[in-house]
């Protein structure tokens, strides 16, 4: 286990897929991330590359030919190197290996930086292009956070809210859980605010599209809440595991969307893959605000 910190947030994460596993008030102890009851989901903070969600079989082609990629890509659950450690920050190394080629034929090395500004937590998903060829990817976040974040609250006291008034759209899947091609509004309250109940996700993921880059869990009745902010992502997720009471919510900042319904997808023609030039490196930020 790894842990950061500085004044105001202790924080930590293990190896397995560079994942996070707890954000703590340094002053009050106060539990922010989600921490894998079995009972719900025993997952708290997947990093996600080089897919997003599910690929229609399981299977995606490049070049004509095809490769097996299983749910959120292979990172989550990598072992991955840790490349620098200091008191507020630390770097997570993935290189290639026998066994990612079998799956995503690139050298890479793709990397996870974290380090802590005040009450906020920097991540940099960091791609390097080894290969002699364009490198495809996507990426994202999942991170879950406890709801409710104090005694005497309940789920339904808290709400997601964009820092400004929207009319997203929102993303419809298959009963598979790929995309399918509708697009339909999605009206929030007051235009920026999504009140949570857990009926919200009984068919799974409410994923939105054209929302504003950030957005708030919090409760009016409270006095603690995070922020999420992914300027580079254009989608973001919300979920719990689907007909349950779990106490929490994931808030999943994505650039690409899952496998289209009924289509094996050729890497290089998938709606917002980021190309990677041979020889270059890309980084891809995004933020958790603890309050």
């Amino acid at each position: 286990m790894i842990q950061i910190s500085n004044q105001h947030l202790i924080v930590t994460m293990t190896q397995e897929g560079g994942t996070l596993t707890s954000i703590r008030d340094a002053k009050t102890g106060r539990e922010y991330l989600w921490q894998g009851d079995p009972a719900y989901w025993t997952g708290q903070a997947p990093n996600l590359f080089p897919f997003v969600g599910r690929l229609y079989e399981k299977t995606y082609t490049l070049h004509g030919k095809a490769y097996p990629m299983t749910i959120h890509g292979f990172v989550r659950h990598a072992q991955m190197t840790v490349e620098e450690e200091q008191e507020a920050s630390c770097c997570f190394l993935l290189t290639d290996s026998p066994e990612t080629l079998a799956v995503y034929p690139y050298r890479f090395a793709f990397r996870i930086r974290y380090a802590l500004e005040g009450p906020v937590l920097q991540v940099v998903f960091q791609v390097e292009n080894r290969s002699e060829e364009p490198l495809y990817c996507g990426m994202g976040g999942h991170p879950g956070f406890n709801v409710p974040l104090e005694e005497g609250l309940t789920f339904e006291d808290y709400e997601l809210t964009f820092p400004e008034a929207c009319t997203p759209r929102q993303v419809v899947f298959s009963p598979a859980l790929q995309v399918a091609p509708e697009r339909p509004a999605y009206p929030l309250e007051e235009g920026r605010k999504l009140p949570l109940r857990h009926e919200l996700f009984d068919l799974d993921a409410v994923v939105l599209a054209g929302a504003p880059r950030q957005v708030t869990l919090s409760s009016p009745k409270g006095s603690h809440g995070v922020t999420v902010a992914y300027p580079q992502m254009p989608y973001v997720g919300f979920w719990h595991k689907p007909q349950t009471d779990a106490p929490y919510v994931c808030i999943e900042p994505w650039s690409i969307l899952p496998g289209r319904d009924n289509l094996v997808e050729e890497l290089s023609q998938m709606p917002d893959m980021t190309t990677v030039a041979p020889g270059q490196t890309f980084e891809n930020r995004w933020s958790i605000t603890i309050w």
